[in-house]
């Protein structure tokens, strides 16, 4: 199915299905990392395996830079490094931990806003020199979350296993 021009609500409802409310699948990013502790999030399942911490800080890399292409402001930075798998700190806290889920809760609302306020007659022209429309990208992170969600999700069951 290929979008039509001013399908910006059906955009918003794949973003919110896949990281915000409660999906009719199963659950969403943000109820994947609800109640997760420091250990948790740390773990690998086997080495050389991402762990949560990383998937969350990878997913909220990607969601700044959907925002950042569709918008083509090159002002707009992620705050950590280096780019699509940040580092996870060094000596993790609980603080540290919950200060990394904002951040993803933060991006994703930024996206949203964006996405929300982004010119529908936009949707399907290309932005600066990226090769995907803004509709290709926004539906394409609502996919990215249910990927790494289901990644989440396996991780937690192999954790409650261990």
């Amino acid at each position: 199915m290929k979008l039509e021009r001013g399908d910006t609500a059906l955009l918003l409802f794949y973003l919110d299905q896949a990281f915000g409310r409660r999906g009719w699948h199963g659950p969403t990013l943000s109820a994947l990392v609800r109640n997760v502790g420091v250990a948790e999030a740390m773990w690998r399942p086997s080495p050389g395996r991402h762990s949560v911490w990383e998937l969350v800080l990878h997913a909220a890399f990607w969601k700044n830079t959907v925002r950042r292409r569709i918008t083509g402001d090159g002002s707009v930075r992620f705050p950590r490094s280096p780019a699509n798998w940040p580092k996870t700190p060094e000596g993790p806290t609980a603080r540290a931990w919950l200060d990394d889920v904002e951040l993803l809760k933060a991006e994703h609302r930024k996206l949203v806003r964006t996405v929300s306020q982004f010119p529908a007659a936009r949707l399907f022209r290309k932005v600066g020199t990226t090769r995907f429309v803004p509709a290709d990208q926004i539906a394409g992170i609502a996919a990215h979350d249910l990927y790494h969600a289901g990644q989440i999700g396996l991780i937690r069951k192999l954790w409650e296993t261990r």
